[in-house]
């Protein structure tokens, strides 16, 4: 394990806040020049001043030129010696059947949590490749969900149908980058307190929030996975939450109004 990051560059993708917000704090604390990938610059310039290590650069990572572009202003400094990407988004229609219309998935919901989720994770593992291939390698770490490891049915149906296929395409990919010097892994955290909260048709409440996995507690795992010298695949569960599904049985009092129970 090298703990090492000191003028390291480090790429961190979803940069304006919540888990990315919380990585770029930690890596930029460890010494790397950490630059944060985000669409707005106004979230991104909070992330920066927490750390003068910290820098930003608008960055749409559902568009490849957009992503080119930006991976090119980081070389400028030096070789990249990580990526870790957190960008992801979810919508508040998550389902495919539904008696109000209003819940169902729409075609703009699918294809925004597409390009977002998975060809997010495609163009920017792209991007970074192959200058660290050229450079020697590096270390890419990729959040998934368990929801790409089992079924949360409150994750929705175009957010988990994302998560199979960035599970399924790190797999995948990994021996092929590992080839070249880079080391692939996978972080997936269970429920973590982030922005995508927010967008639940029913929200959180204050003892829930307080009992999820933390950003912070997402960040020091995205820095233990860069550090190993191997691929890692991680699954990070709160205490309440079972691995692979949540059954109607579950004792966690925070099922209500979701819809996922037994039926009275």
């Amino acid at each position: 394990m090298d703990t090492q990051w000191t003028d390291k560059i480090v790429i961190v993708t979803g940069g304006g806040g919540g888990m990315g917000q919380s990585a770029a704090k930690r890596f930029a604390d460890a010494g790397a020049k950490t630059f944060i990938f985000g669409r707005t610059l106004e979230s991104l310039q909070a992330t920066a001043a927490l750390s003068p290590n910290i820098i930003s650069i608008v960055c749409d990572v559902a568009d490849s030129a957009s992503v080119a572009t930006a991976v090119a202003q980081v070389l400028q400094h030096g070789p990249i010696a990580a990526l870790i990407h957190t960008a992801g988004i979810n919508t508040p229609d998550r389902f495919m059947a539904h008696a109000d219309p209003a819940k169902l998935a729409s075609e703009a919901s699918w294809r925004s949590v597409m390009d977002v989720n998975v060809m997010g994770v495609v163009n920017m593992i792209q991007a970074v490749s192959k200058p660290m291939a050229e450079s020697g390698g590096g270390k890419i770490v990729v959040v998934s969900s368990t929801a790409g490891h089992g079924y949360d049915s409150y994750a929705g149906v175009p957010y988990t149908a994302s998560k199979w296929a960035v599970h399924g395409m790190l797999f995948a990919a990994r021996m092929q980058l590992n080839a070249h010097g880079i080391v692939l892994s996978e972080y997936a955290p269970g429920e973590a307190l982030t922005p995508l909260v927010e967008k639940r048709p029913v929200k959180p409440t204050a003892e829930h929030r307080s009992a999820m996995i933390q950003t912070e507690d997402c960040a020091d795992a995205l820095f233990f996975i860069a550090s190993q010298a191997h691929s890692m695949s991680v699954i990070q569960l709160p205490a309440y939450q079972p691995f692979g599904g949540m059954p109607p049985q579950i004792t966690a009092p925070w099922l209500a109004g979701l819809e996922i129970g037994p039926k009275k």
